[in-house]
Formats: structure tokens, C-alpha cells, sequence
């Protein structure tokens, strides 16, 4: 089970995962949950809980298929974002080349806008699951971004970092 968990989130990381096992040791427990398991129920189980618990996970799968993809073009605070031609133009009028991973954390970070993006699945998203870049390289992008399209770089009103957790995109 663990295994096949662990090949389940390197394909699809919001794939929702519930152990249903006998394996009831605070270490198993534990193990299941830390590679990415949603819940964990024990051999003997109340029916009614499961069923609960199998509608939570549903609920939170729908919620996140519903999350809207973006088009080829963003806009927020005067800036413009063209993903297809790897481009911004901030609120100054400057054109911006941006590099490919720079339009992929864009990307992610406006789809959750709002909502803090942990450095795990930034790294997931962006680099790819076998690659660890320092927790640094997320860091300088989102500096970056902060040059780019913040008016003030030191109080971003966009790019916010979120201690000990990852950062957030907030377009108003």
C-alpha cells in the first residue's frame, strides 16, 4: 500500500489517498500519512466513519477539479502576464522575458491565488519530483517577481512569503 501511494503522488500529488488497513501501529500510521495519504483508518472500522471520511475526500477532490485554468493571459496591479509568449509587461510599461520555470511558478501561483503554495509542491509542480533545488532557487524567483511587478519590493502586496510554509499570490 505504501508503495503504491508513493507512485500514485509522483503522477498526480492531489490524488486522493485513503489507507484502509490493519496495519494499526502509531509507526504505520505515521509512515502512511507522511507520504501523502489523506486519511488513515484501522482494520476493525465503523462503516458510517468510512463513509464519511470517503465523502470528505470526494468533496475536496471535486473542489480541487474545480479550479479554473488559466487562459494565455493574466493581468493584476497594471501588470500583464502572456504565458504563450513568455512575456510580462508591469505596471511601469516594461516588457518582461520571463524563462519557462519563471511562467510555470507564475502559473501556479495564480491558480491558487489567494490560498499559500507550500514549497513541496512548488518543487513538484515546477521542477519535477526527483529534483530538489535549494529551497533558495524558489526564493530568488519569487525576489524576482517582486522586482518585476511589485511597486515596492520591500512591502509586496502580490507575492507574499509565508514562514516556515511556502508563498502565496494575492492579485488584489
Amino acid at each position: 500500500g505504501f508503495t503504491l501511494a508513493k507512485e500514485i503522488k509522483k503522477v498526480q500529488e492531489d490524488q486522493p489517498v485513503l489507507f484502509l488497513t490493519a496495519k494499526n501501529q502509531k509507526e504505520d500510521v505515521i509512515d502512511g500519512l507522511k507520504i501523502g495519504a489523506d486519511d488513515y483508518l484501522t482494520k476493525p472500522f465503523n462503516l458510517e466513519e468510512l463513509l464519511l471520511r470517503v465523502d470528505k475526500l470526494i468533496e475536496k477532490n471535486r473542489k480541487l477539479q474545480e479550479k479554473t485554468t488559466l487562459g494565455d493571459h493574466y493581468a493584476f496591479g497594471g501588470n500583464s502576464i502572456d504565458f504563450k509568449a513568455q512575456t510580462a509587461t508591469n505596471a511601469k510599461g516594461e516588457l518582461i522575458s520571463l524563462s519557462k520555470k519563471e511562467i510555470m511558478l507564475l502559473k501556479l501561483m495564480i491558480e491558487y491565488r489567494n490560498e499559500v503554495v507550500s514549497r513541496e509542491k512548488i518543487l513538484q509542480a515546477v521542477w519535477g519530483y526527483q529534483v530538489f533545488p535549494t529551497t533558495r532557487t524558489i526564493d530568488n524567483f519569487i525576489l524576482n517577481f517582486r522586482k518585476y511587478f511589485e511597486t515596492d519590493p520591500r512591502e509586496p502586496r502580490h507575492f507574499h512569503s509565508v514562514r516556515g510554509v511556502g508563498y502565496k499570490f494575492a492579485d488584489a
